[in-house]
């Protein structure tokens, strides 16, 4: 039997009304069966009292609730977990120099905003701003150089006469110690019969482009070719890879591969990923662009590799790939492969390691003599699954070439991207780029067959010999032992060095005043010199030139000199302030670039 709601007679007049309406408008519908069936239904809003409401809404509040409750428990835990693993990966004390580091950069922050910093701040960077502009974009030129700025179109075509005299003017803006083998790294040259031959190759498959292996199929086969070459040099005869731009591709692409891996195998959708404080910026940049979780493991400061203990503290279930070095950028120190390859085997994740600067010194040490103590790096160690290396350095292949191996073509395909349905068409690229130059990639395949395997046996017995020779000087002259100390246990082509009685960014800069490029280094401070086919020449002008250095800074002859700009903009990193303002100069530096 259907309960009866009583109503008020407001209620009931109203509803009258209304019913009296829908009968006049349709009377196949007669009100008293509208009325009973809808308007005094349970479900009726009119018909439904408070206490009814409340006690038919009483059960689900009650679930909502306990959903409620289980999502806080599940945040809680969650959290939990992310701040247990955060600490485990870096220390209590790393946790708390996150925090202080934290702190200083809200309170730098805050205090640049006030109207008289900010005012400070922007003088400074426009005095950095006009100091580049005189340095990198000059509008005056030294005597002899004479040339026409261009911002637009010429409207008719200029002459070739033209063209190899703005050539001509152009190439002499280089600093001319770039010839002389006093740069560290940058100009990896082969010599200039190497050059003719590069340039011959070049000009052969100019329009060439990889995106289209139908129509250009000989620079497939030689991309190909190349790519075989790499995976033979570093014993992954099976293994499978791609060219890109140069190390930081290669580098990224990697970094893409073990997510987009991680994702489909493991579900994965929060990754981290574990680098040595001394790994290239490019791991950074991958974190940045792949929303990729990113811990930074500190080094053992006397061997300088990675510290292994540390790395595996790091590791956890969201972890998909750790990192080695071999060498590292910063100090030329070979990392622990087997050690790390063992760890990575066993948690199943990837182990990239990056060869840019090894590139074709690693693979010849031991052919050259300098096996000794040189730690197993490549595809021989089990858990190693990729490995970058580049061509355009100790290869001295054309800029922008470089090659991303991995253990499996299986591995390799989740770094392509595919797209079925798009508007044009079927779209398929291997790596960031579409459309590629197979004109770098022909003289990259000239190169590895013009020099051959004795030649880059030769290559690397030369430049490494140098830089051991280099090495064994700073342990041995007094002037040296005295001032200056080797950063770690330098094995192939980077040396780098510090001081305890010097300021070593002085010494930079005065070796910068006698026409040496020597790389500076963040984090503690120290130079280092990579050596190269035409540094290694000049090793001994290099020696006697930094003796001279350290003895006149040791005497302090140039009390009132004015700093260098590797004192200001290093000692700058120092201070509180330091990379906040860095980072604002480094933004005005890239910008000066297009001017």
């Amino acid at each position: 039997m259907r309960p009866s709601y009583p109503t008020s007679p407001v209620q009931e007049s109203y509803i009258s009304t209304i019913f009296k309406l829908l009968y006049d408008i349709n009377d196949s519908h007669p009100p008293h069966r509208l009325y009973s069936q809808y308007i005094m239904s349970p479900l009726s809003p009119l018909t439904i009292s408070r206490t009814n409401l409340r006690a038919r809404v009483e059960p689900y509040i009650g679930r909502l609730e306990q959903i409620r409750k289980i999502a806080l428990i599940y945040w809680v835990l969650k959290s939990l977990i992310y701040s247990y693993r955060h600490v485990r990966a870096r220390g209590v004390l790393g946790v708390a120099n996150e925090f202080q580091n934290a702190i200083k950069s809200i309170v730098v922050r805050l205090m640049l905003s006030l109207p008289s910093s900010r005012a400070k701040l922007g003088s400074e960077i426009s005095k950095m701003r006009s100091q580049l502009r005189e340095k990198l974009a000059p509008t005056t030129y030294p005597d002899g150089v004479t040339l026409t700025t261009v911002k637009s179109l010429p409207a008719q075509g200029r002459s070739k006469e033209w063209l190899e005299s703005e050539w001509t003017n152009l190439k002499k803006l280089e600093r001319g110690d770039v010839d002389n083998g006093r740069v560290s790294g940058a100009v990896y040259h082969g010599g200039e019969e190497l050059n003719a031959v590069i340039n011959e190759a070049m000009a052969r498959f100019i329009v060439t482009n990889p995106l289209h292996p139908d129509v250009f199929p000989g620079v497939r086969k030689m991309e190909s070719e190349i790519i075989s070459i790499c995976l033979n040099l570093y014993n992954g005869p099976n293994g499978a890879g791609t060219t890109t731009s140069g190390g930081t591709e290669s580098i990224l692409m990697a970094v893409k591969t073990y997510r987009d891996w991680a994702r489909e195998t493991k579900n994965i959708s929060h990754p981290e990923m574990v680098v040595p404080s001394s790994a290239h910026a490019a791991f950074w940049k991958a974190s940045e662009y792949f929303k990729i979780k990113l811990h930074v493991i500190p080094i053992d400061q006397k061997t300088r590799k990675a510290n292994v203990k540390a790395v595996k503290r790091a590791i956890n279930p969201n972890t998909i790939m750790i990192v080695g070095s071999a060498p590292n950028f910063p100090d030329g120190a070979i990392d622990d492969i087997p050690a790390l390859g063992a760890l990575a085997k066993r948690h199943n994740i990837g182990l990239h390691v990056d060869c840019c600067l090894g590139s074709f010194i690693m693979p010849f040490l031991e052919k050259a003599g300098f096996g000794d103590g040189v730690p197993l790096f490549d595809f021989r160690v089990e858990g190693v699954t990729s490995i970058s290396c580049d061509t355009h350095k100790y290869a001295f292949c054309p800029k922008g070439s470089s090659v991303i191996m991995y253990r499996s073509a299986e591995l390799r395909r989740y770094q392509y991207y595919v797209i079925t349905d798009w508007s044009g068409g079927l779209y398929a690229s291997p790596s960031m780029a579409g459309s590629r130059p197979g004109a770098v990639l022909a003289g990259a395949w000239a190169v590895l067959n013009y020099i051959g395997a004795d030649g880059y046996t030769e290559s690397c017995r030369n430049i490494v010999s140098a830089a051991r020779h280099f090495a064994s000087e700073l342990k041995s002259r007094s002037i040296f032992t005295e001032n200056l100390y080797i950063l770690g246990d330098p094995k192939a082509s980077v040396v780098a060095f510090s001081s305890k009685t010097l300021n070593i960014y002085a010494v930079g800069d005065e070796m910068g005043k006698k026409g040496w490029h020597l790389s500076a280094l963040g984090a503690g401070g120290g130079l280092h010199m990579a050596f190269t086919r035409l540094t290694a020449q000049s090793v001994d002008k290099l020696l006697s030139d930094l003796e001279a250095v350290v003895i006149e800074l040791k005497k302090g002859n140039k009390p009132d000199a004015p700093q260098g700009d590797m004192v200001a903009l290093y000692g700058l990193g120092q201070t509180s302030v330091g990379p906040h303002v860095i980072g604002k100069l480094a933004e005005v530096f890239l910008d000066t670039l297009y001017e």
